[in-house]
């Protein structure tokens, strides 16, 4: 089998396909297929711009970044600096209640709090909203249910809180597997040109 022509995906295209209908359903929606979102597609390219961070996938960086800034442009959003308060945003949650002591878990607490408060004025919800898919991501209970206090107190309506944390769950479900799939294919591909097999 050296040699021989393969596709160009390593998954497969029936699988890159499924791969790109999940892509619409969690951030541009499927016509007449798709929930509606309560998250705005910029909310929900943030929380995929930080998980991108999070995971260091410079693919899902580089591709999310640039649909924040095509929306942000399209809306006319004020300038602040995104980038560099997403990056804080991902070093805060780099930290989790298992590897620090009681009191430095105290001080972090108070340190998000405020840093988060002062994000809201940016962009409303949004530093919880990325703690909220992070928790999910690593499985962390704790940081989910801090997150979780701040988004029900910002949304009284249970409608509104049930979609903001399915749009949420959405993303970091599609972005766990696109990062993975993302770190991985150089990988993968390195290992088949070793036997011959380019893709």
């Amino acid at each position: 089998m050296a040699g021989q022509a393969v596709r160009e995906s390593i998954q497969g295209q029936p699988f890159n396909d499924v791969l790109n209908e999940l892509h619409a359903h969690t951030f541009s929606g499927a016509p007449g297929e798709s929930d509606p979102f309560t998250l705005s597609e910029l909310d929900r390219e943030y929380v995929a711009y930080a998980l991108g961070l999070y995971y260091q996938c410079d693919h899902c960086v580089e591709y999310h970044g640039r649909v924040v800034e095509r929306v942000r442009r399209k809306q006319g959003s004020p300038a602040w600096a995104w980038r560099d308060e997403l990056l804080k945003v991902v070093l805060f949650l780099r930290t989790s209640r298992s590897n620090v002591s009681a009191m430095e878990w105290e001080g972090w607490l108070g340190a998000w709090r405020r840093f988060a408060s002062r994000m809201h004025h940016h962009e409303r919800g949004l530093a919880c909203n990325i703690a909220y898919a992070v928790g999910i991501a690593r499985a962390d209970e704790q940081l989910m249910d801090i997150a979780f206090e701040s988004l029900r107190a910002m949304h009284e309506d249970d409608e509104t809180l049930l979609g903001v944390i399915r749009d949420i769950d959405r993303v970091v479900v599609f972005m766990k597997a696109a990062t993975s799939k993302n770190r991985t294919d150089p990988i993968v591909r390195r290992q088949l040109e070793t036997r011959g097999i380019q893709i």
